[in-house]
């Protein structure tokens, strides 16, 4: 029996505006949408790979960063690796993503997605030869 092979193909995030949301990781990661449909809207990264897709949900609840008891916690967020740490910053922000007030890490900087979830950004470096 052949076993069975598993890839992930995206990452869902709810949004109160599904198309609004991947305009915004759109034009912060510089991918492009390959599947649009009333609703859902999925992003990939240049030659392919795994990616984002945001799904419209109209009760959508925004998590609190950083949570407290009985706020809406947060079930997942994203590390995005840059180049250039202050000018992904101040690429985030223009874009309409907010400084949060709690940075566990002095070399993480978080920020709130428009529509409120947490994704870091920190400074990426370029691999040394180990083939990632």
């Amino acid at each position: 029996m052949t076993p069975l092979a598993f890839r992930l193909s995206s990452v869902v995030l709810g949004a109160p505006d599904a198309a609004a949301l991947a305009t915004f990781y759109e034009h912060l990661l510089g991918w492009r949408p390959v599947h649009v449909d009333v609703g859902w809207v999925k992003l990939t990264p240049p030659g392919g790979g795994t990616g984002i897709s945001i799904q419209q949900e109209p009760d959508y609840v925004p998590p609190i960063w950083p949570s407290g008891r009985g706020d809406q916690q947060m079930q997942a967020h994203l590390d995005i690796g840059a180049s250039d740490l202050p000018a992904a910053e101040a690429l985030a922000a223009s874009l309409g993503a907010v400084l949060a007030d709690c940075h566990p890490q002095d070399d993480v900087r978080v920020y709130l997605d428009p529509a409120g979830h947490p994704f870091c950004l920190f400074e990426s470096r370029p691999a040394s030869g180990s083939g990632e």
